[in-house]
């Protein structure tokens, strides 16, 4: 049996990655046009191969292809899960490491330059996008909504998707968004308070109808702060 042969029976080894930002439209997940066999022309989640001579391990191939499809290089990631099996890819036995990143606002606006080509942002409607993806992808999506909103319930998540500044009332608005749901003005900002994961931003005040609101960063912009209680 020859090397190639043995090639044949290696698994193809990917990471996909789930990116999601703000739109308008409300959550919206980055999709990019496949330009090769299979599935070409249809819609996919970002990913891309496993380097073994390149990457130091999983975490460092996500950032990698994320840095290669969006130009950002350091925004919240996580993994989603691993799949795998020989029905998943047409090419042959296929495993995948999906994880999910956060964009902020301030990601997208600055690095629209350096998406990849045929890369485009959908709004997120029920679970999904209203198109077929190619692969598995369209579970992938799923999968990695399910975990956002149960996340919200319990988590900082939302603060990941504003820009670096923001006020309380604009991370309230985010979390109403994922939840589908209005919150009691009171009652959020004692639990942000609780929660201890913001920081004042220090003489930056944003113009309000009633008086200025004070500018808020995230303490640590690749974790997150855990609740005691869902909201």
């Amino acid at each position: 049996m020859t090397s190639h042969d043995n090639d044949a029976f290696k698994p193809i080894a990917t990471v996909d990655l789930a990116i999601f930002s703000l739109s308008p439209a409300g959550l919206s997940v980055l999709l990019v046009r496949r330009a090769n066999a299979p599935f070409s022309g249809d819609w996919a989640l970002p990913g891309g191969w496993i380097h073994i001579d390149e990457d130091a391990d999983l975490e460092a191939a996500a950032r990698r292809v994320l840095k290669e499809k969006t130009g950002v290089e350091t925004p919240y990631l996580e993994q989603l899960q691993t799949t795998g099996s020989r029905t998943r890819d047409p090419r042959g036995w296929s495993i995948s490491i999906v994880y999910i990143a956060l964009l902020s606002a301030d990601d997208v606006a600055e690095r629209q330059g350096g998406m990849a080509g045929e890369a485009e942002w959908r709004p997120i409607g029920g679970e999904g996008v209203g198109l077929s993806l190619a692969f598995d992808h369209a579970a992938l999506l799923k999968e990695a909504l399910g975990r956002i909103r149960s996340k919200v319930e319990y988590s900082s998540l939302p603060g990941h998707l504003l820009p670096v500044h923001f006020t309380l009332s604009e991370l309230q608005s985010v979390y109403e968004t994922l939840l589908g749901r209005k919150l009691d003005k009171s009652a959020f900002r004692k639990r942000m308070a609780e929660a201890d994961f913001l920081e004042p931003v220090e003489g930056e005040m944003r113009r309000a109808s009633n008086r200025p609101a004070q500018m808020f960063r995230l303490k640590d912009a690749q974790s997150l702060a855990l609740f005691d209680r869902t909201l």
